[in-house]
């Protein structure tokens, strides 16, 4: 039996999303139509919304109502320090640590050659742009600790360090309330290596 155009449609524009296969699409599809149609409603019209008003913000390249997010015009930012991070979500965590009162930006990626990306889709040249504006003393890469989160803070140093700018790295170790006996072997290597005094 053939699925009508529109269903298919849909569950095609659904697989555009993060984890979604065709099962999953098809699913979310039959809720949707069947089950909550003023949901979808909802999600079209929030969709459309966000399409038209959210855009990058000119100076972090955060996700923005604004030319200028609330973070990169708040009074109460230190502008000295800039911290580079992949994705809006990272930046969204180290927030709900209350422990960086810097300012951020946000590559939208990181370098990998195999999937197309590379410096020109994360926005290099803006980075170093911003990071360049004369009031940025320390540049704190917080990219993941995969390889291609290293490769890319591993890139971005070099480019940073070649101008002059101080550029340190985000440690990594033992997670809070984790055990030793827990935690693989290249975290607790890493944890030894970057030890430091009390």
């Amino acid at each position: 039996m053939k699925n009508p155009q529109a269903l298919d449609q849909l569950v095609e524009s659904l697989r555009c999303l993060p984890g979604v296969g065709p099962k999953s699409a098809l699913r979310m599809a039959y809720h949707l139509l069947q089950r909550d149609r003023p949901g979808a409603d909802r999600l079209a019209n929030s969709i459309q919304n966000a399409l038209q008003i959210v855009s990058h913000c000119q100076l972090c390249n955060n996700l923005s109502e604004q030319s200028i997010c609330s973070l990169c015009s708040s009074d109460n930012r230190d502008t000295s320090l800039l911290c580079v991070v992949e994705m809006p979500t990272d930046l969204m965590m180290l927030e709900q640590t209350h422990s960086f009162q810097g300012l951020y930006f946000v590559l939208m990626g990181r370098l990998s050659p195999l999937d197309g990306i590379g410096p020109k889709e994360i926005h290099l040249e803006k980075l170093i742009r911003r990071a360049k504006d004369g009031t940025v003393r320390e540049v704190i890469l917080a990219t993941n600790y995969t390889v291609e989160g290293e490769a890319t803070a591993h890139y971005i140093n070099e480019l940073l360090s070649a101008r002059g700018l101080r550029v340190s790295r985000i440690a990594r170790g033992l997670p809070m309330g984790g055990e030793i006996e827990n935690v693989d072997s290249g975290t607790l290597a890493q944890a030894i290596m970057e030890r430091r005094s009390l």
